[in-house]
């Protein structure tokens, strides 16, 4: 029993030396696999960040028509320019502002801008929120038809985002109050 203990197989020195090759083989193998998992996942976060950013704002316009009194205008140029002028989605705390759409002219960048009663352009004594919501805009047009609205959003490199908001409806015109004439008036016109 004492001599099988001691006769125990092991690993001779060329067994390790080629073990130890193997493993210089593999790991770099594995580590350049490794690299490339993290350069694909880091690509992956960027792509997310910028979808989730296009969905913040696409909800966002969604909920600045949405919310509207039907008050909208748009205005074709180059882009267009849509203006919404009440709703009741702020970022401010504002009640009921004016909000409008623009691309602007210098990088082709999309901005919200949100105030209360403002002018575009824009005049010196007026108060208004900037927000850039996308950069490189290829295509922003808007349809108004039957109480539909179309966005069309494009930017570059990459697909279009569309959506539509149903049941806006254009506001009444105000009514001219009508003055009621009381018998005191009559009495003093004849008189």
């Amino acid at each position: 029993m004492g001599k099988h203990l001691l006769l125990r197989p092991a690993f001779t020195l060329i067994e390790v030396l080629i073990s130890i090759a193997l493993l210089g083989i593999i790991l770099p193998v594995l580590y350049s696999s490794v690299d490339v998992l993290q350069d694909s996942n880091r690509h992956l976060f960027h792509y997310l960040e910028k979808a989730k950013k296009q969905t913040q704002a696409t909800d966002m316009f969604y909920l600045d028509i949405a919310s509207s009194n039907g008050d909208l205008e748009i205005k074709k140029e180059e882009f267009a320019r849509f203006c919404i002028n009440q709703t009741k989605n702020s970022l401010y705390g504002l009640s009921y502002p004016k909000v409008c759409w623009v691309v602007l002219k210098e990088k082709h960048q999309l901005v919200r801008v949100e105030g209360v009663d403002f002018h575009l352009p824009l005049r010196m004594d007026e108060k208004v929120w900037v927000d850039p919501v996308m950069s490189d805009v290829e295509l922003f047009d808007l349809y108004w038809e039957e109480g539909r609205v179309l966005v069309l959003v494009k930017k570059k490199g990459s697909l279009a985002t569309t959506f539509m908001v149903q049941g806006i409806t254009k506001p009444l015109p105000p009514q001219k109050k009508k003055k009621k004439v009381t018998s005191d008036t009559n009495v003093s016109a004849t008189l």
